[in-house]
């Protein structure tokens, strides 16, 4: 009934089951059904339904405050009265950039925080971590933004905003982006990829015809070979490479700048589990430490 619970306070706060669908990833129906199931179990009606409009009645009114009231309950239940007594396993997608990059200090706070959970990583490509939250095998991701709409029930929150830059090898001359495109060999970001699909979109917008040389998914692998001077390429500001830069120069692409968004995936049934809040603050904790390091990339909040 917790499930019901929650929808109740969602649509008493939207005022309409379409809003509330949307902010708890269900269809307007199965809102619908669900309310109906929760005043089914009380034996009263809760809403004033006017066409798409819902409005609480005087005992919905007097239900919303005991509703939150038991949420906060139940959420206690299951918070452990220290960080170390939460216990059993956390299955984290990651993308490549991620593993080089946030995720061993964010595993680091985690085991501080949390000694006795057992964590283990998946790595993958972003479509492929997304399938594997979709299906349940994990718990959560860090991956790139997709670019269409996720199913109802996942949740992403953008964590950080990485901009694009230009990387050519140390000896090539010029600090023309666009001119640097058009007169070298060019590695190419996977296009499959969703960053790569970013890459593809930039080209296309600024009508440009590249000599592709390479295609890699890898951004540390790209950024190497730039270096090795076989081609320029576009690629976001993260993972390790940003570590060892010198390798190549860096050029920004200033008004003509895009991003890739990488956004912390669940399920919305698991955004209040206290395991997920937990890594979620360290999370967070870890992107804001990058901030003093590499200022152009925005952290979420």
């Amino acid at each position: 009934m917790i499930r019901e619970i929650k929808t109740f306070i969602s649509v008493a706060r939207r005022g309409s089951f379409a809003a509330a669908g949307q902010e708890v990833g269900l269809s307007p129906s199965a809102v619908s059904a669900q309310i109906r199931t929760l005043e089914d179990g009380l034996g009263v009606k809760l809403f004033e339904r006017s066409g798409r409009a819902v409005s609480l009645n005087p005992a919905g009114q007097r239900a919303v405050p005991l509703a939150e009231e038991m949420l906060q309950l139940y959420s206690r239940m299951g918070t452990p009265d220290a960080d170390n007594d939460f216990r059993g396993a956390l299955r984290i997608g990651a993308i490549g950039t991620a593993q080089t990059g946030i995720l061993p200090q964010v595993l680091v706070a985690l085991k501080d925080r949390a000694p006795f959970i057992e964590a283990s990583v998946v790595p993958g490509v972003s479509l492929h971590l997304l399938s594997l939250v979709d299906s349940g095998d994990l718990d959560l991701a860090i991956m790139i933004t997709p670019p269409f709409a996720l199913p109802k029930d996942l949740r992403a929150e953008v964590i950080a905003r990485e901009p694009f830059v230009l990387i050519r090898p140390p000896n090539v001359e010029g600090d023309d982006p666009l001119m640097l495109l058009q007169d070298h060999p060019f590695i190419r970001y996977d296009r499959n990829s969703f960053g790569g699909r970013s890459v593809t979109r930039f080209l296309r917008e600024h009508r440009l015809q590249v000599r592709q040389t390479l295609e890699l998914d890898e951004l540390d692998a790209i950024v190497k070979m730039v270096g090795s001077g076989l081609g320029v390429a576009l690629v976001p500001m993260a993972g390790v490479w940003l570590e060892n830069s010198s390798a190549v120069r860096v050029l920004p692409l200033g008004e003509r700048v895009f991003f890739r968004e990488i956004v912390l995936l669940s399920r919305y049934a698991h955004r209040e589990a206290p395991l997920f809040r937990l890594f979620r603050t360290c999370v967070m904790d870890a992107m804001a430490s990058l901030r003093p390091a590499h200022p152009s990339i925005d952290v979420g909040e």
